[in-house]
């Protein structure tokens, strides 16, 4: 999916329109109404809906069209302020309590449970009796009663986070409570924490329309949306539009903070910035020169998938952009296989799940050409090219006890793809899963079907993701750096299995490993990434005699053969190699002068 259609988001674009429109009218909706809202006219009272009067007019002819966009910004300010109470007293409570010693955490949350237990709409009846019918009050009671959802919710959230490894290194190293919860705490819970803020920004405003509307909201002679309602609906019968004209405001308004709470969700944790930015409809991204590498020339219909000019980049929290693939080339012919390798952060992973199409709506994506045979890649995909990326592309991840789902069979697992897509009957799916099991070197597949991943071995379940990959029809399979944490021998039989896929199906393969020595003993070409960039191509059997480019070589340089003096410390990368003097000196293909140790 091209970046266009990526960022031209309807749901980001509706939000900041609609939230842009609120807010014009908020500010000056009672500057350029305010006075036809205040306007009487005894001759004019009671009219129906009119060119002049879109609404019509009450009982002092006032034209309600007016009143409505002046109220915007009475009704906006009580459903913010109630809201702001509820967050910052949900965030300080919750907080707190997930700081607190043992036993005190726990009557804390105790009491927490205890007032959840009542319903919310009670809890505003008896803070409203407190403190009184008026628009203040109904704010005071409804911000208040919000409070302990909010709470709890932060609790949750700050007690899943605190138990991570990076806040108990934090912790190692001297810092205090409130740093851990400013530093670390805040911003990892910052985005669900939105997300419900403007969720409850619109059951805010419907609570407020209500209470108003049974007259213990905002009184005479101010007025705002449910009041305006409760005055319109006496006369629902003679002028609909004027029940019905605060009545649109209200579900307009409540739609355009249920949009934004979608498209919060939809940022990966950047908040407001990022809504902002999807709505936009594009972005800058670096212009980078490319190091030159050699690609295999073939005709069109030789090319299983390709993408060329592949940029990848990210939202950081300042709301800037951080690209972590640049100018990448790739193509992939029939029944080829290709290796990636580099170091961690090279980019690898963010190429082959750009080149399937399985990059997260975070990502900033920009490509020239991307195709997966003949389906453009670039364009907005129908359910038939679903259907056929389904079968005839396969994913192998790196940690299969994460990528299949603890709480389904492995066999219900493997059907997904023989019914979904390529319309078996349960039964049918099953005999293609326990024949892609049995592919795969799994003994007594039928059984196994019945069984769960943690049930598996390791190197079991890496079998399993090979098998899924394989119910389908692959044309490419993307293996990314399946060996991985596997001892040297179930390394050895996934590595055969790969092998023998390949070999019956005749799918070409994208084999992603750190391994420079078992890349090219398994695949046909290498590709060298580092920093993101494509540094390198290479024929696999001659990666030693061909390479050029000073990164390849230290790479090679560190692995160990039979000859390789034991006496002697493992070579490592040197320091000219580092990124930056990297990207100053590769950039424009010209390898670096410096001689690389053996």
């Amino acid at each position: 999916m091209s970046l266009r259609t990526k960022l031209l988001n309807p749901t980001a674009i509706a939000a900041v329109v609609g939230s842009a429109l609120l807010l014009f009218l908020a500010i000056a909706g009672p500057m350029i109404w305010g006075a036809a809202a205040e306007a009487t006219d005894v001759s004019s009272r009671l009219l129906g809906a009119s060119v002049a009067h879109p609404f019509g007019t009450d009982e002092l002819g006032r034209d309600i069209f007016a009143r409505v966009l002046a109220a915007t910004r009475l009704t906006l300010v009580l459903t913010l302020g109630a809201t702001a109470i509820a967050l910052v007293g949900g965030i300080v409570f919750g907080l707190v309590a997930s700081i607190l010693p043992k036993y005190p955490r726990r009557w804390f949350t105790g009491l927490l449970d205890i007032l959840l237990a009542f319903p919310w709409l009670l809890m505003v009846l008896f803070f409203t009796v407190i403190w009184g019918a008026t628009a203040t009050g109904a704010m005071l009671a409804i911000g208040f009663a919000g409070v302990p959802s909010f709470a709890r919710l932060v609790y949750n959230l700050a007690s899943s986070v605190s138990g991570r490894d990076y806040v108990r290194a934090a912790r190692v190293v001297g810092v205090g409570p409130i740093g851990i919860l400013w530093r670390h705490v805040l911003p990892n819970i910052a985005n669900p924490f939105f997300v419900n803020a403007a969720a409850t920004a619109s059951v805010t405003l419907l609570s407020f329309a209500g209470l108003s509307f049974l007259g213990l909201g905002v009184q005479a002679p101010a007025y705002d949306w449910g009041r305006m309602l409760q005055e319109g609906i006496l006369r629902i019968y003679v002028n609909p539009l004027a029940a019905i004209g605060p009545g649109i405001a209200i579900v307009l308004a409540g739609l355009v903070f249920t949009l934004l709470s979608e498209a919060v969700a939809g940022t990966q944790g950047q908040g407001w910035r990022t809504v902002a930015a999807r709505a936009a409809g594009g972005v800058t991204l670096s212009s980078r020169r490319r190091a030159a590498h050699s690609e295999p020339t073939a005709d069109a219909a030789d090319v299983v998938a390709e993408i060329s000019g592949l940029h990848v980049a990210f939202p950081t929290a300042d709301g800037g952009l951080v690209e972590r693939v640049r100018g990448v080339d790739l193509r992939i012919l029939r029944g080829e296989v290709v290796g990636i390798v580099g170091e961690s952060g090279s980019g690898k992973s963010l190429t082959a799940m750009a080149l399937a199409g399985l990059l997260g709506d975070d990502a900033r994506v920009t490509t020239s050409v991307h195709r997966f045979d003949d389906i453009d890649m670039t364009r907005p995909l129908t359910a038939s090219d679903r259907s056929r990326l389904g079968v005839e592309l396969g994913m192998i991840f790196q940690d299969p006890l994460t990528s299949l789902n603890p709480a389904l069979t492995v066999g219900r697992q493997l059907t997904e793809v023989p019914e979904v897509h390529m319309g078996m009957r349960p039964a049918q799916a099953r005999v293609r899963a326990a024949e892609a099991l049995t592919a795969v070197g799994i003994a007594d597949a039928p059984s196994r079907l019945k069984q769960y991943p943690h049930e598996f071995s390791g190197g079991m379940r890496q079998r399993a993701m090979i098998g899924m990959a394989l119910t389908g029809r692959p044309r490419l399979i993307i293996a990314d750096e399946p060996t991985t944490a596997l001892d040297v021998t179930v390394q050895r039989q996934v590595m055969g299995v790969l092998h023998r896929a390949q070999e019956e199906t005749g799918a070409a393969i994208v084999f992603i490993s750190h391994d420079i020595a078992l890349v090219s003993a398994f695949c046909d070409r290498v590709i060298v990434m580092k920093d993101g960039l494509m540094v390198e191509s290479l024929p696999a059997e001659r990666i030693r005699e061909e390479a050029t480019h000073p990164y390849t070589k230290a790479l090679i340089a560190c692995l160990p053969d039979m000859t390789s003096d034991r006496t002697q410390p493992l070579p490592v990368i040197p320091p000219e190699l580092r990124p930056d003097a990297l990207d100053e000196q590769t950039l424009d293909g010209s390898p670096l002068d410096e001689e690389v140790p053996a």
